[in-house]
């Protein structure tokens, strides 16, 4: 039987030597079977938490043309201000409004490659509107970045490894990501009216994470984000008071040869008139020049076997895994580092942004989309077309991006 619920660990377990194996067991059921966990006592205060509320919520308050200020398009970093429903994944448009923040990093030189773009100083709201917004988000940055690294190293021990495994894939100036954002309800986008039958919105389609890890801070106590467990059913995550939820990323299932979970999930719209949902998402980062080949043959060493043929006897259990989105971060395809298939996948989620500075890029994006669309219609059609309920698994329809 595949997972019906989010295991929920105390962090402060891992810090006991008394209960730390208690803690590293828990830790490895979560990833082996269900790829998402809550974690509490995490160790940001209450003070900084709610700081981080107010600021984040008060961005959306300000003036259209303050926001558009640090648009997303104004720079090739992909970072700044998104406007309702710029954002597209699993080909269908994301009803949310957002702003992305980053560590801050100097521009990149013309010698370095392309996706170091991606490195930039943040496009922060003017300090006139919001003077503690940027020293309160830079503080959670750094804050959440040392617990991500503390945590990736007791995924390693979780999983038979030394607790340094990871550490060659982290930069020495790691850049780390957050977001911000605002998924406005039925009523409030205009597809549902007193009468109409509620449907589901999209506020974020089905995806994966990128990388290794990620830390949601729902901010309101809206249900809204689905994990897809490995029967393919919807499983609901909703906020509990004092939690983080925990997402492991695609990088993570790679570097592990698949022994880490990384789950498909998706954030629905908030029903007609219960108001927006809020929350901030923060993206652990990994060194972008990390190449695919050294991930899937060198990547943290030998996995024990007895922890791998656990991860088996699980995918046997459940009849082999099925979710939406079929596993992006592999070797043999156009892109061969991290960066490069960071780049393409940032690109596909913001159109308007590869419109403006990577015109070719996007090109060819679209030229392999019609592609695999062309596949697909053929495979159906020479199979026979079904009618695909919402929650039946369709593979490829989504693709490893940052969301929440």
């Amino acid at each position: 039987m595949s997972f019906d619920s989010i295991p929920i660990l105390d962090l402060s377990l891992a810090k006991d030597p008394a209960t730390k194996p208690e803690f590293l067991n828990q830790l490895r059921h979560a990833l082996l079977e269900v790829g998402f966990l809550y974690l509490k006592n995490y160790g940001i205060s209450e003070e900084l938490t709610q700081a981080v509320i107010k600021e984040g919520v008060a961005f959306f308050d300000l003036p259209m043309e303050e926001k558009l200020n640090i648009e997303m398009q104004n720079a090739p970093s992909f970072l700044g201000y998104s406007r309702l429903n710029a954002e597209i994944t699993a080909h269908s448009t994301d009803h949310r409004e957002q702003i992305d923040l980053s560590t801050d990093h100097p521009v990149r030189s013309p010698s370095q490659p392309l996706y170091r773009n991606l490195f930039a100083p943040t496009q922060w709201p003017s300090p006139q509107h919001l003077p503690n917004f940027k020293p309160t988000f830079s503080n959670y940055i750094t804050r959440m970045g040392e617990i991500s690294i503390y945590f990736t190293s007791l995924i390693a021990e979780a999983i038979g490894l030394e607790g340094s495994a990871f550490e060659k894939y982290f930069d020495k100036i790691q850049q780390h990501k957050l977001k911000i954002v605002k998924y406005p309800d039925l009523k409030e986008l205009g597809l549902w009216k007193e009468g109409d039958e509620v449907t589901e919105g999209q506020g974020v389609g089905p995806h994966k994470d990128s990388m290794f890890t990620s830390y949601l801070l729902q901010v309101t106590g809206h249900k809204g984000l689905q994990v897809q467990n490995l029967r393919g059913q919807w499983i609901n995550c909703p906020p509990i008071d004092g939690t983080l939820v925990v997402a492991i990323g695609q990088g993570m299932e790679a570097l592990t040869q698949g022994v880490c979970m990384s789950t498909t999930h998706r954030v629905l719209s908030p029903s007609p008139g219960s108001g927006a949902r809020f929350s901030v998402p923060f993206f652990q980062g990994v060194s972008l020049d990390t190449e695919f080949d050294e991930l899937n043959e060198v990547g943290v060493g030998n996995i024990p076997e007895e922890i791998k043929e656990m991860r088996r006897q699980i995918v046997a259990r459940n009849g082999g895994r099925l979710d939406d989105v079929e596993f992006t971060f592999k070797s043999g395809g156009s892109a061969r580092t991290l960066g490069e298939a960071t780049l393409r996948n940032r690109i596909k989620s913001h159109p308007d942004v590869g419109e403006r500075w990577y015109p070719e890029i996007l090109k060819d994006i679209r030229a392999q989309q019609k592609r695999e669309k062309e596949e697909a219609e053929r495979k159906a059609n020479a199979s026979g077309s079904v009618k695909v309920e919402s929650n039946t698994p369709v593979v490829g329809v989504g693709k490893a991006v940052e969301a929440h």
